[in-house]
């Protein structure tokens, strides 16, 4: 059993995960206490879990046994839940060497293959080209997200009760505005503070006993340890007090979601769905709730209406990879919406380079791809023609269940494809490349439903 503290659009539902897998969630927010009507002690966490910016799944910070126990549970929502490792963990510290500067801050290699931003306003000397210091990550960034990681120079573990800083000569460095008769009781808690840190108490100590501020302020100075242990070193990846692991969420586990949160408020269905595609429709589903008399099945037909995409919209196709990378297919115009059947129809006119994937026939100017997506559903087909029409062939993506956004329509994909030539027959390819996945960043059933998926596509095409 671990603790967990739990914030965004996912915490009632992984609230209720987590108690049922037998952790204990601590610091709940004041709309959790109400739901679940249970105490929730105001204490350090082990585990931090926060909802991506984009909504789409959830970073997951701790030790290492504790947060591979709260991973555990999360990916156990449902079979499209994915997780990956970050070696940009929060609080890791790098030797990094400054690569170029800008107006506003530097790029910083971190390690051979691995970069971060740093704002200049988040250190205290100049910086310039080729200069080498250490650098700890204050925001690490999802693997399907384009950005860098978020720097700073000052050296800190940080916690949700209490933070130690590096380099501060007074014990305390700081308490919450209206909190402070925490600096008189800070010498008075057990633990030993390395020489050459501060104490900066976080706005919820003001609210927590003084067992656990000590716990906190005990948890804190460990990692303080580890830090300045492995400052002695003078290249890669000095330090990793915490390992950071992100979770990605697809529809059927959003769906899950709803009913882990419907036990305990009121839960339209596609509630999860609706707040993942944007900040406007998160509001919109709120007010629903709140009226009551929710819809019970997913209303894709007024979410697609609404919000969007519309007919003469661009979208981007978001393919996510196995590994945890997104990359862009390129954007189309919507052509054709469909509500009823749940589909969106998008056209893209392709380059003249190179040949299409699988189907090894040249990519010419002119041509026209034509994809349909339907939400939540495991495949989507991509036609091919040339300009005058002729078809050069289908590739079918096997993929977690579609999602289609307002401005992208996202999944994961899961190697396996099908291929329909132009002739007619039909192909199952890269079979090996899910061989190869399974075990690895695909679990052992999302792989057997990927290859039953296959198999179903292919015999329907033949």
């Amino acid at each position: 059993m671990t603790t967990a503290r739990v914030r965004g659009i996912y915490a009632t539902a992984l609230t209720a995960a987590l108690r049922d897998a037998g952790h204990e969630v601590v610091a709940a927010s004041p709309p959790i206490r109400e739901r679940f009507d249970a105490a929730f002690p105001e204490a350090e966490p082990a585990v931090r879990i926060a909802t991506t910016d984009d909504r789409q799944g959830v970073a997951v910070t701790g030790p290492p046994a504790d947060a591979d126990a709260v991973v555990a549970a999360l990916t156990d929502l449902g079979i499209d839940a994915i997780s990956w490792p970050d070696p940009a963990a929060t609080d890791a510290v790098f030797a990094g060497e400054v690569e170029r500067t800008g107006n506003g801050g530097a790029v910083v290699s971190l390690t051979e293959d691995l970069t971060g931003y740093l704002p200049f306003s988040n250190v205290e000397a100049r910086v310039d080209d080729g200069d080498t210091l250490p650098v700890q990550v204050r925001d690490p960034v999802a693997p399907w997200d384009d950005d860098r990681p978020l720097l700073g120079g000052e050296i800190r573990a940080s916690g949700t009760l209490a933070t130690l800083v590096r380099g501060v000569d007074a014990l305390v460095a700081g308490t919450p505005r209206g909190a402070d008769e925490l600096a008189g009781m800070t010498e008075m808690l057990s633990a030993d503070v390395p020489d050459g840190w501060g104490v900066r108490w976080e706005r919820d100590a003001a609210d927590a006993s003084m067992d656990a501020l000590g716990d906190a302020l005990a948890a804190a100075t460990d990692r303080a340890r580890a830090i300045e242990n492995g400052l002695d070193e003078d290249e890669g990846r000095l330090a990793a007090p915490l390992d950071t692991r992100w979770v990605w969420f697809g529809r059927e586990t959003r769906a899950a979601c709803d009913a882990a949160r419907a036990a305990h408020a009121t839960t339209m269905a596609g509630h999860h769905r609706v707040k993942a595609a944007a900040r406007a429709a998160s509001d919109a589903v709120d007010l629903v709730e709140n009226i009551g008399d929710p819809p019970d099945e997913f209303p894709f037909d007024a979410v697609l209406e609404t919000f969007g995409p519309r007919e003469g919209d661009a979208v981007e196709i978001g393919h996510g990879k196995p590994d945890g990378r997104r990359i862009s297919l390129g954007r189309g115009e919507v052509t054709e919406c469909d509500p009823e059947s749940d589909t969106v129809t998008v056209t893209r006119e392709m380059g003249g380079q190179g040949t299409y994937d699988g189907l090894g026939v040249p990519q010419e100017s002119g041509d026209v791809a034509t994809t349909k997506f339907r939400e939540g559903r495991w495949w989507y087909p991509t036609t091919y023609r040339d300009a005058d029409g002729a078809l050069k062939g289908t590739y079918v993506n096997v993929c977690t269940p579609v999602e289609i956004f307002p401005d992208a329509v996202r999944y994961v994909d899961l190697h396996v494809d099908v291929l329909r030539y132009a002739d007619g027959s039909v192909e199952v390819v890269d079979e090996d490349e899910l061989a190869a996945a399974e075990g690895d960043f695909l679990s052992e059933e999302l792989a057997a439903q990927a290859r039953s998926v296959a198999d179903r596509v292919a015999s329907g095409l033949r």
